[in-house]
């Protein structure tokens, strides 16, 4: 048996093992790239909550919480955080609480726009300018009892 002959007979060894490894490669740097931003959101998770803790705040026990919401790129808090209807949502958030007529706007207290700063420092230090001027008219205090 000549080994041209051999080789054409069982082409679908050479196909199956060309499958296999190219799939092998797909399924490595899809997993390559899953672990790389898992340990980017948990080591920036590390970060928000040592920083919280150094400031005096209090901080979510696990930091499962703060990955899954904030994830690696700071999610919804980084994406434009000085947009109007952002402002709007949260000037109203910091309201007394009533709804209709009976809704007013109190003094935020300080901790709520320090804490904010403080996680966009973490996860978008670029935004935190913008996020500045923003907050620079608003009113806060230390209106909590605590």
């Amino acid at each position: 048996m000549s080994p041209t002959r051999f080789a054409s007979e069982h082409k679908w060894i050479y196909w199956g093992a060309i499958v296999i490894l190219v799939g092998l490669a797909v399924v490595g740097v899809i997993r390559y790239t899953y672990i790389t931003s898992s340990t980017l959101s948990l080591s920036r998770a590390n970060q928000l909550q040592d920083e919280l803790l150094e400031a005096g705040y209090s901080a979510p026990p696990d930091t499962d919480t703060i990955e899954q919401l904030l994830g690696t790129d700071g999610g919804p808090v980084c994406e434009r955080p000085d947009s109007a209807l952002k402002t709007a949502l949260w000037k109203i958030q910091q309201s007394n609480g009533a709804a209709g007529p009976g809704q007013r706007p109190v003094i935020a207290d300080t901790k709520a726009v320090e804490i904010e700063r403080i996680v966009l420092q973490v996860y978008c230090p670029d935004k935190v300018d913008e996020f500045d001027e923003e907050v620079e008219d608003l009113k806060t205090d230390d209106t909590v009892r605590r």
